[in-house]
């Protein structure tokens, strides 16, 4: 077995490993008669064991990756985002021994579950690495980076579960629909997993030739029925259907016609979900928050905040202009990634500062909490993949 294969398998187990752990954090939640025993109960116990099998088969996928690539498995979408879900795992495995709650479990496995489905819908090759990407600063500056976001993530997991537990949604109201809306994006990711196997299963390709941002003719392969072109595209399936718009250069078609597809089936698949339960989905996960300690949640989603933020700092700033300047000649550039990683600093700059100043706690800092992490998914899926800039090699 090649060392590709071996990652690929070992990726696999994690998969399981995570989804197998999430049944039992349930089973811990649910099955708690007490505080006490919610905190030290057997079926977390178990939740935890899994957890940490499956987060090193992950680990062993990065090393194995890096091995067989010769370099950082940090260089695209797929590598990154698997990493991203690994040091998500990494962090909770840790908050989970400082402070013992099952909750957090409960709800952190699942989102690395739907990350690690989503990097799989990206191309999964190992492909040599571009000039501006054979730097060791960038190896530091995108696992910096991505430590940073993820321990950034376990504050949004807590602000979340303080929410499902402190907020009435049995009655219409703006924070219920707000919470229902953050549900409703993770819904849409599951959307685009879903679409992406329906028409990979197909086996569905589009040709097309194009003109790109440097002017220069260009080809691109669509695996969605093109619902947008490149700029002056040219099809070479004669069957493809027409896109309905030609996109000017500076926005990737592909992509768009990739996250539209998505948005339809995700929203398909939540209206479903609706009509099964009959009520909001958020009000489905509610009973597994209401054992979740609030100033403990409250707690957990400002230290990691207070963690997350200078490992952000180093990585998404200090770190990513030595490699810009060593790849580009220039510190700064106002490039749409570093636009967006600027915005996310000043966000948690902007949250510790109400937090520490202004005494933003309890809902407040959850609303933050979880408003960042949308921020941060903004700029992985639609900064990355639909706004053309030079981190599009990605």
């Amino acid at each position: 077995m090649s060392l590709a294969s071996l990652s690929a398998n070992l990726l696999l187990v994690s998969f399981i490993a995570y989804l197998v752990a999430t049944l039992f954090f349930g089973g811990a939640v649910k099955g708690a008669k007490s505080e006490a025993s919610y905190k030290n109960n057997r079926w977390g116990k178990i939740g935890i064991s899994i957890t940490i099998i499956g987060f090193i088969t992950h680990l062993g996928y990065f090393i194995t990756r890096w091995i067989a690539s010769g370099h950082a498995p940090m260089s695209n979408m797929f590598e990154f985002t698997t990493a991203f879900a690994m040091m998500l795992v990494g962090a909770f495995i840790l908050i989970f021994y400082l402070y013992r709650t099952p909750s957090l479990g409960l709800f952190a496995l699942p989102i690395a579950i739907i990350i690690i489905g989503y990097a799989s819908m990206f191309p999964t090759e190992i492909t040599p690495l571009i000039p501006a990407l054979q730097s060791y600063w960038l190896a530091v500056h995108v696992i910096t980076a991505a430590l940073g976001e993820a321990i950034l993530a376990i504050s949004a997991v807590a602000g979340l579960i303080y929410l499902l537990k402190n907020v009435d949604l049995t009655k219409p109201s703006k924070q219920r629909f707000w919470l229902e809306a953050v549900v409703f994006t993770l819904v849409l990711v599951l959307g685009f997993v879903v679409s992406s196997t329906t028409f990979k299963m197909t086996g569905y390709e589009a040709h097309f030739t194009y003109i790109d941002k440097n002017e220069k003719p260009a080809k691109i392969e669509y695996n969605y029925p093109p619902l947008f072109g490149m700029n002056e595209y040219e099809a070479k399936t004669p069957e493809a259907m027409t896109p309905w718009a030609e996109l000017p250069a500076v926005i990737n078609a592909k992509t768009l016609t990739t996250f539209v597809w998505s948005v339809v089936t995700g929203t398909i698949l939540y209206l479903l979900l609706r009509l099964i339960f009959r009520k909001p989905i958020a009000l489905v996960f509610q009973p597994f928050a209401k054992k979740a300690n609030s100033q403990l949640m409250d707690e957990i989603g400002y230290r990691s905040v207070l963690i997350g933020f200078p490992v952000f700092t180093l990585g998404a700033l200090i770190f990513a202009m030595i490699w810009a300047h060593e790849a580009w000649s220039r510190f700064w550039g106002w490039d749409p990634k570093e636009v967006w990683a600027l915005i996310t600093w000043l966000f948690y700059a902007a949250f510790l500062h109400v937090r520490l100043s202004q005494g933003w706690e309890g809902k407040k800092s959850a609303w933050l909490a979880v408003i960042g992490f949308v921020i941060i998914m903004f700029n992985l899926i639609a900064v990355n993949l639909i706004i053309a800039g030079l981190h599009s090699y990605a």
